[in-house]
């Protein structure tokens, strides 16, 4: 098999990388070899960010319309070429097919809302401020923006910071997760073809090297990361020496919440999918059921297990299970795959019923691959480490909670405040929940409430470090400054 070796795209143009070593790229499913990703140096990471810098003065002199043309073009590429790019997530991620295809649709989403720029940069004007004077707020680009990518939505979450950026007037250069960088080297290829001037939009493979070397540059203006809290929380103090901008989203570990008059079939079955999509690895997938009362929490505890012993675990891309809906493939890496088992291990050490075990699960042709089955810890306490801690992983853990109270409570004392969601038909207790709940997103009989492009994306507490969140006019304010002009004119 000729295992491809991927290039930088740097001021419009493929180089080839320097001989500082190469990372294979497995594919989770089998431990194949499928690409092969360069390991650039600060050098090469400086000059993606010099024509970055070189492209900004003309590119944002760009009629704002004709850059959101360029990006009408992507969108429609991206549109004919969505299974290839789904296939190409699965592949490289370990996604299911619909899963990858969703994350192709919410990229596309989020290209179709950065065109609305026209609109969404629109500035203010205060005609009479004072005396002869009027008042103006106009939404300028900042520079250059470098976008650091994790490996769980290889290419949504590049797609939640370059489009707004460019359409803005900026240009930038993304480094994707060594992990999973087949899919931004197609997107790329896609982009290099479509018309968009050299060095507007470039692409640096690599480790924390490159990484390292985007948050030290003076020229870059603005940082967009995706990540652990803890790798975040060094992004975000990096920035803050150096002057940038930034936004830095980190872990999560959301919570379900139900209550003693939720549905319960419905409700079941869509904790299945927020907890075991994409194998967990989502930064809105639920890890924590919060069962309120004794009654839901036994009923619960048996029906969710029973439920999660449904789950097929697979090759996403076999034949035979590619267009079902629910099917689980394996995590991303060997070393996930053990820290996971560290932390089962962890939760029986800790006094937790293991309810269901996910550990000695084979596929059949994919002895090699990194797979885990649905994994479910009963008789939680909160401050447990496997309640504490963001596994990543298909590995659920269930509380019991007296009351709504308590159960907001949980929520509360836990270190991140991403999502969220109660499941409850009493419009009394959604409305403390949505009120109460220290978190970004709540979702009401929503398991996964991620929002839609046109929305705010973001959590609160660890779960983001910045002060705006992205998606739709919220990435509008991080990648534009405010510059307030006050004009008057004397009579000639």
């Amino acid at each position: 098999m000729n295992v491809p070796v991927l290039k930088n795209y740097t001021g419009g143009k493929w180089t080839a990388p320097e001989n500082h070593g190469l990372l294979d790229v497995e594919r989770p499913s089998t431990a194949d070899v499928i690409g092969r990703v360069p390991l650039s140096t600060a050098a090469e990471a400086g000059r993606a960010i010099a024509a970055a810098r070189a492209a900004f003065p003309e590119w944002s002199a760009v009629p704002v319309s004709r850059r959101c043309e360029l990006l009408r073009r992507l969108a429609d590429r991206i549109r004919d070429r969505s299974r290839e790019l789904a296939e190409t997530i699965s592949r490289e991620n370990g996604k299911s097919l619909p899963d990858a295809e969703a994350e192709v649709k919410r990229s596309l989403e989020n290209a179709e809302v950065a065109c609305a720029m026209p609109v969404l940069q629109q500035g203010d004007k205060l005609h009479g401020a004072s005396p002869d004077i009027d008042g103006e707020v106009l939404r300028v680009p900042l520079g250059v923006f470098g976008m650091i990518a994790p490996f769980n939505f290889p290419l949504m979450v590049p797609f939640w910071f370059f489009p707004y950026a460019l359409a803005a007037g900026n240009t930038c250069v993304v480094k994707p997760s060594e992990q999973v960088p087949l899919c931004m080297a197609r997107v790329a290829e896609f982009m290099d073809t479509i018309g968009f001037p050299p060095g507007v939009f470039n692409l640096v493979h690599g480790d924390g090297r490159a990484g390292q070397a985007l948050l030290e540059s003076p020229d870059i203006a603005g940082i967009s990361f995706v990540g652990t809290s803890g790798v975040g929380r060094i992004v975000a103090e990096r920035c803050a020496r150096t002057g940038k901008r930034f936004q830095v989203f980190g872990g999560a570990k959301n919570h379900l919440v139900a209550m003693p008059d939720a549905k319960m079939d419905d409700m079941i079955r869509n904790m299945i999918t927020s907890c075991y999509g994409c194998a967990g690895q989502r930064c809105m997938a639920s890890s924590a059921i919060v069962a309120v009362g004794d009654d839901v929490h036994e009923e619960v505890c048996g029906r969710f297990v029973a439920a999660s012993r449904e789950v097929r675990v697979a090759d996403p891309l076999d034949p035979e299970v590619a267009g079902e809906a629910m099917v689980m493939g394996p995590v991303i890496s060997a070393k996930a795959k053990s820290f996971i088992l560290d932390m089962i291990r962890t939760g029986i050490d800790e006094g937790a019923t293991l309810a269901l075990d996910g550990r000695n699960l084979a596929v059949p042709g994919c002895e090699r691959g990194h797979f885990l089955g649905p994994t479910v810890f009963t008789g939680v306490k909160p401050g447990m480490k496997i309640h504490r801690t963001e596994i990543f992983g298909p590995v659920v853990v269930i509380l019991k909670a007296d009351s709504l109270d308590e159960a907001i409570r949980i929520i509360n004392g836990h270190e991140y405040g991403n999502g969220a969601s109660i499941y409850t038909q009493n419009g009394y207790y959604a409305r403390r929940f949505k009120l109460e709940a220290q978190v970004g997103m709540i979702g009401i009989n929503v398991g996964i409430p991620a929002p839609v492009a046109q929305l705010p994306f973001g959590g609160m507490r660890a779960s983001l470090m910045a002060d705006t969140k992205t998606q739709g006019k919220a990435a509008v304010n991080f990648f534009t400054d405010l510059k307030i002009i006050s004009e008057r004119y004397w009579r000639e």
